[in-house]
């Protein structure tokens, strides 16, 4: 638990006494609340829950460790989903899930919402004490499937999607946003601020995120000023995800190209967005490279961040199975991908992700820390400076 810079206590039950000092009167609580304007979210959120949820500005909620991450499918399959919740209720250093959510199904009609899949899992997690992290799933890795909803296929949103290849293949692999369109933008945007309005008052809610910053190899032609408008929005939907989600962690994963970091991790931030990563490969050229007349890596940029904002790497089905991402490393151990993330990436969060041949083995290291590491499982639990304070 971290005490805010004013001093004043975010303990449920607590007195709102400044810290050291005698409690106030009863009488005078009501004036004292007015004074300082701290108030708590009642909307979604359980009475009995409800002074957990800090919606005084700069005060977020801050549950960091390791948490479980279904992978897509799982979502929709009740009974792996149900495992998936025994499992995590067996596992006290799981402090949640990483879900992923993608668009259509958060808008099936323009201005329509329907948030009733998160609403879901929240009901699941609440029970147990655990956390949910939310990762907008807007990149597509199946040519088959558009990450944006039907009504996007138009001109003026330029089909709110662009096909992509790997680097050096021309077949699709799936599909990213024409997030350089103001229109897909400003329709992210409001996607976000009903998101905001929903969920950053509720005590579980724990954090939200956007998906890998590489845009892919188009194929079609995208000009650089279309590229350079693409990373502009892509913050400015940081941007405004800091104001929806005020008293809630938000992250960007980010992981090429390597020309932009230096740039774009700075104005994250400036905005008090977490860094995190969709990979964590041990030693993979292309995240650890440090060369003094080229462009650095990814990983170098997560230390110097460290105790400033959260830090958030999330290990993948491929980072179980190889340390690089060509597949000419070897085979790491689970321990091995927590030792890199925790004490060379600094991560607060990490998220494992439950692939088929591998979670017993990511359960077995869980289950294996002692009670020495605390909450966070052996992570940095440090209230980062992004934040003015922290509510456990």
């Amino acid at each position: 638990m971290h005490e805010p810079a004013n001093g004043l206590s975010l303990r449920k039950g607590a007195w709102f006494a400044p810290a050291g000092n005698k409690p106030l009167p009863l009488f005078l609580v009501p004036i004292f609340l007015a004074l300082v304007g701290l108030s708590w979210a009642w909307i979604g959120v359980k009475e009995g829950d409800a002074a957990e949820a800090p919606t005084t500005s700069g005060v977020v909620k801050w549950h960091p460790g390791h948490y479980y991450a279904p992978m897509l499918f799982m979502r929709h399959n009740p009974a792996i989903m149900a495992q998936v919740y025994r499992e995590l209720q067996a596992t006290s250093a799981l402090r949640g899930l990483q879900i992923r959510f993608e668009w259509p199904e958060l808008e099936p009609e323009e201005g329509r919402y329907d948030f009733t899949a998160i609403e879901r899992v929240l009901a699941e997690l609440v029970p147990q004490n655990k956390r949910l992290v939310v990762l907008l799933e807007l990149k597509s890795f199946r040519p088959d499937v558009l990450p944006v909803p039907a009504y996007m296929a138009t001109k003026s949103y330029e089909g709110g999607a662009f096909p992509f290849s790997s680097y050096g293949k021309d077949v699709p692999r799936g599909y990213n946003l024409t997030l350089w369109n103001s229109k897909v933008h400003a329709r992210l945007v409001a996607l976000i601020r009903e998101l905001g309005k929903r969920f950053n008052g509720h005590a579980h809610f724990e954090g939200i995120g956007l998906p890998e910053s590489s845009m892919g190899q188009p194929l079609r032609a995208v000009s650089r000023a279309e590229v350079a408008r693409f990373y502009d929005n892509l913050l400015s939907v940081q941007r405004e995800m800091r104001i929806a989600f005020v008293n809630t962690m938000t992250y960007q994963f980010v992981n090429y190209p390597r020309e932009i970091l230096p740039s774009f991790v700075e104005r994250m931030r400036t905005i008090g967005t977490a860094l995190g990563g969709p990979d964590v490969f041990l030693d993979d050229p292309g995240l650890n490279f440090d060369h003094p007349n080229k462009p650095k890596g990814v990983y170098h940029f997560y230390a110097p961040l460290s105790g400033i904002v959260p830090l958030a790497p999330s290990v993948m089905q491929s980072n179980y199975d190889n340390t690089r991402h060509d597949g000419t490393g070897r085979v790491p151990t689970v321990a091995e991908l927590l030792t890199f993330a925790r004490d060379r990436l600094k991560a607060n969060y990490i998220f494992w992700t439950r692939a088929p041949n591998s979670y017993s083995k990511v359960l077995d290291v869980m289950n294996g820390l002692s009670a020495s590491t605390g909450l966070s499982g052996g992570l940095d639990a440090t209230c980062p400076k992004a934040y003015a304070s922290c509510a456990e």
